[in-house]
């Protein structure tokens, strides 16, 4: 199962980690781990490549964390708020396959 975990603070969100494997398919059919590593790599890419905002991203093994100063949290919003979005549906299509959790940092 994948876990998604978003991080806030203040009510601002600030990060979030992705980790664990769907075993929706087969590696490399598996349709649910792709659709979640595009989307944490296209957020995370959009915020250090595009927004300029420096973010502290760890890869490991597919597993990704991303964290950001709050002082950035409003610049990122959008995209941060579009992966949450996209990932909470995600979860509720897929409910065996993705979880995801919210947490105070």
């Amino acid at each position: 199962m994948i876990e998604a975990i978003f991080f806030s603070k203040s009510e601002k969100l600030v990060g979030f980690n992705v980790k664990g494997h769907s075993g929706y398919a087969e590696a490399g059919f598996d349709i649910v781990c792709s659709a979640v590593s595009s989307a944490s790599y296209l957020t995370a890419n959009t915020i250090t490549e595009v927004l300029k905002i420096p973010a502290n991203v760890t890869v490991n093994d597919g597993d990704m964390e991303l964290h950001i100063d709050i002082k950035n949290a409003d610049a990122c919003k959008t995209i941060l708020e579009g992966f949450r979005l996209h990932l909470v549906s995600l979860g509720e299509q897929y409910k065996k396959y993705i979880h995801v959790k919210f947490t105070e940092v």
